[in-house]
């Protein structure tokens, strides 16, 4: 029962450098995502003033200008947000395509959401399996009367 035990402790404590070094990442993707987020919402403030800044027009004035803003350009040759696609492809296409159109666009945007899930998911698993991986020698340095080690352990608990 011994070798089991020592073999577990020994398995778990070769798993903390491989966790420390996943939150790390983890901490460096979500900074990158929170300048994405950034940059959307100034985009997203830069399509409201453009497209829906004349909310008092009428429906079919609204459209006009749609049409006029979104057709001139060639799709070859203008580089579109993925709303302004939307936009134009909803303003040509019939009533019925519609509703795959819009279907599409959240099929899109949630491809975009893979690494936020990600993020949310492994983030809580890594920082537990972070805090109660060196719990176990802080315990055994605790046991020992080996304050310096249970110290630098439960550091290294509260850090993850």
């Amino acid at each position: 029962m011994k070798f089991i035990s020592d073999t577990m402790f020994l398995l778990s404590n070769g798993l903390l450098i491989p966790v420390i070094i996943g939150l790390l990442l983890l901490f460096l993707l979500a900074l990158l995502m929170l300048g994405g987020l950034i940059e959307r919402a100034q985009r997203y403030k830069r399509l409201q003033r453009r497209y829906f800044s004349h909310q008092r027009e009428d429906a079919s004035a609204l459209l006009g200008r749609l049409r006029q803003e979104l057709g001139g350009e060639s799709p070859k040759t203008a580089r579109l947000d993925l709303f302004e696609e939307l936009l134009r492809s909803l303003l040509v296409a019939p009533a019925a395509e519609r509703n795959l159109l819009i279907g599409e666009y959240e099929l899109r945007l949630d491809k975009r959401l893979v690494y936020p899930q990600v993020l949310t998911k492994f983030g809580p698993i890594l920082g537990l399996m972070g805090t109660l991986i060196p719990m176990g020698p802080a315990l055994v340095g605790l046991s020992s009367g080996d304050m310096a080690t249970m110290a630098y352990n439960m550091q290294v608990a509260f850090a993850t």
